[in-house]
């Protein structure tokens, strides 16, 4: 766990073992998956290549991707699919049932290209807009996939790069990647996952070759400078370039009072709350922050306990602090 108290880590806590069974202790330099927090930072990410005139949150994507684009229909027609509907996952894409599982060693690791066509094991329906956009919510990983792939066109980086020159380094993020593999001699430092019985999952990772969406590896440390550099970019004292107008953008209630940009939202005003939740096989995190307050709190475990969040063990840390 790391804490957040005046836009700063206080405080940093560590139970538990890297694997059931070992001796080996979680500690400060500990990565776990974080999951779908990754939502979090490809919006810091949109946002600096919005300040760069790269990127535009209200234009069509089509605008700017080139390897691929949003298939025209009726629905596509009627209202445009554009970032702040993407990030907000209101773009009218649909993920189909089953979509988006861990990484299968049997099957080559996915190209965005791919998994947009529908043409791999990880998501089978090729994707397109199913309802006008802006119309409703419909949470989305296919949405962030599409947001993955505009960035790399309009960047011509691969998305890794990008975050690594845009936002791991201007942040120190030091303990951050998006592996695709977990080589033995970096085995020590990630983080085995757990099934709600303590079991150690068959392989004992799980990787998902989605970055935008669903990619990202860190510490809890590392990701608590997500929501600072948000607090900060408020302030007007970004390390990443983001201006305060975009950071309110992203706190800003859109279309949902509780949808923000890669970010969920409770409450108003002082007491205005963001959140985002990871979630999958073998692991479960939670990330809150208090904008106005400047405080928060990252929790990263290594066990699916197979119940929500605020159900769980994260759930009774959560409600047990003060902010």
């Amino acid at each position: 766990m790391a804490y957040i108290h005046n836009g700063r880590i206080s405080r940093q806590d560590y139970f538990g073992v890297v694997e059931t069974g070992t001796a080996d202790l979680v500690n400060e330099a500990t990565i776990f998956n974080a999951c779908s927090i990754s939502k979090l930072l490809t919006g810091l990410l949109v946002m600096v290549l919005v300040e760069k005139g790269i990127l535009d949150l209200d234009e069509d994507v089509n605008r700017r991707l080139l390897a691929w684009k949003v298939p025209e229909n009726e629905f596509a027609s009627m209202k445009k699919v554009t970032l702040r509907r993407l990030l907000s996952h209101q773009s009218g894409i649909i993920d189909p049932k089953d979509s988006f599982s861990e990484l299968n060693s049997s099957f080559s690791y996915p190209s965005m290209i791919e998994l947009l066509e529908g043409k791999t094991p990880y998501c089978k329906t090729a994707a397109a807009v199913s309802i006008e956009p802006g119309s409703e919510f419909q949470y989305s990983d296919t949405g962030y996939c599409i947001i993955q792939q505009l960035i790399e066109d309009a960047t011509g980086k691969p998305f890794e790069a990008a975050a690594y020159e845009l936002i791991f380094q201007p942040l120190r993020m030091e303990n951050s990647s998006f592996p695709t593999n977990i080589f033995e001699e970096a085995q020590k430092h990630f983080a085995c996952g757990h099934n709600k019985d303590g079991e150690v999952l068959n392989g004992r990772y799980s990787i998902y070759p989605y970055p935008a969406a669903s990619g990202l590896w860190t510490t809890p440390a590392d990701l608590a400078k997500l929501p600072i550099e948000l607090f900060h970019s408020l302030k007007g004292k970004s390390k990443t370039g983001i201006s305060a107008l975009n950071a309110k953008e992203m706190i800003h209630s859109h279309g949902q009072k509780w949808t923000g940009l890669g970010v969920f939202l409770e409450g108003a005003e002082e007491e205005l709350e963001i959140s985002s939740l990871g979630w999958g096989i073998g692991y479960q995190s939670m990330l809150v922050g208090y904008p106005h307050l400047e405080s928060g709190l990252v929790i990263m475990t290594n066990t699916d306990q197979g119940v929500h969040q605020l159900n769980g063990i994260i759930g009774e840390i959560y409600h047990a602090s003060t902010f």
